[in-house]
């Protein structure tokens, strides 16, 4: 998000004209008033990814405007970020500056933290990276008092840890997730605990299993597990898989399994059409879960025809979306089995035209 479009005094109004942009088509497709759910006006950004732009002996954090490559634009506050990111940004921009072995070639710099303050910076750059940087890196960690990670083609040097821990509290209970440099992580720690709270509002101890698919370090999976008798959740990332699975034993779980498979790989097991020697490792077969529910959370592209008509077998469909347009295109297929029994709207990025959306759909009866 670039400066200008830092608007505090005008949330309130750049959020309901983004809500009435789409509410329409919701509506048409039987959905009901929306829950809305707003973010905090600052400070709400776990994530914050830069460009490096390098003038003689200066150097900027920078972004660009669509389609002007050629145009940086300098930021030297960034008021959406964590408290952490914006009180490190201006120390790391001028620790750079003068550490000529950490600012060679350097091409982009990315912070992740956590509501608590625990901090990953990440160095990226156009050359390799060799023991001379690591001994700057070192002291530039020991200074901060956080991880850096070096990257380069090929690379990955690694100062401290290459993940953080979060700590979110969701209906009076608290919830640890090991979050990797390379994994996706709610961007918004805020309107994550919102989603999960929202999300378990919709179930009420079913005892019957859950089917879970891009559940990613499984940050909605392990809320969602004390409502099910048991859950399988899925996820093509290895980073994602290994961070769930170090997840579960750290929040104390023992009803989910995880398994390294994609959607459309998940759905042809479930047809029967191939096994996967991922999923030999379950404790008991495929075949033996009671599946009524599925949770899907999509990248924007929404779901494949396929996948549609997967989740379109099950009594219950619970969809986050961080795309409301390619929600309302799933949406136009859903319904034809499915009802829309609860539709919320999360601002997980507040100045901006993007819209978080939740939806519940049961099936129809069938007469």
């Amino acid at each position: 998000m670039l400066p200008h479009q830092y608007q505090p005094d005008n949330y309130s109004r750049l959020l309901e004209t983004k809500i009435q942009r789409v509410l329409i088509e919701f509506r048409s497709l039987g959905a009901p008033d929306p829950s809305v759910f707003e973010s905090p006006r600052s400070g709400f950004r776990m994530r914050a990814e830069f460009r490096v732009w390098h003038s003689d002996d200066d150097l900027d954090y920078v972004m660009f405007k669509k389609g002007e490559p050629a145009a940086p634009v300098v930021i030297d506050t960034f008021p959406i970020a964590h408290s952490s990111i914006q009180h490190l940004m201006p120390i790391l921009r001028d620790r750079l500056k003068n550490t000529p072995e950490l600012r060679r070639r350097l091409f982009q710099c990315e912070f992740l933290t956590t509501s608590y303050g625990h901090v990953i910076i990440t160095l990226i750059y156009h050359r390799p990276l060799d023991a001379a940087w690591e001994v700057e890196a070192n002291l530039l960690s020991r200074e901060l008092g956080f991880s850096i990670i070096g990257r380069s083609r090929g690379q990955k040097l690694v100062i401290g840890d290459d993940f953080v821990t979060e700590e979110l509290q969701v209906s009076g209970q608290r919830y640890l997730f090991k979050q990797p440099e390379q994994a996706f992580t709610q961007p918004n720690a805020a309107i994550n605990s919102t989603m999960l709270a929202w999300v378990l509002q919709t179930q009420n101890h079913h005892r019957v299993d859950l089917l879970e698919l891009y559940c990613g370090v499984g940050n909605f999976t392990i809320p969602l597990s004390q409502q099910f008798h048991s859950v399988l959740a899925t996820e093509v990332s290895k980073v994602a898989t290994r961070a769930a699975i170090d997840n579960l034993v750290a929040n104390e779980v023992s009803n989910v399994e995880f398994a390294r498979l994609s959607a459309e790989e998940m759905g042809t097991a479930l047809r029967g059409e191939r096994q996967f020697r991922r999923l030999q490792a379950l404790s008991k077969p495929l075949e033996h879960y009671s599946f009524t529910t599925i949770f899907v959370d999509p990248p924007r592209a929404g779901l494949d025809q396929k996948t549609l008509s997967l989740c379109q077998g099950f009594n219950e469909i619970l969809y986050i979306s961080c795309n409301p347009m390619t929600l309302i295109d799933n949406l136009k297929q859903l319904t034809a089995t499915h009802e829309i029994m609860q539709f919320a709207l999360f601002d997980q990025f507040p100045y901006t035209d993007h819209l978080e959306c939740g939806v519940q759909l049961i099936k129809k009866d069938s007469d």
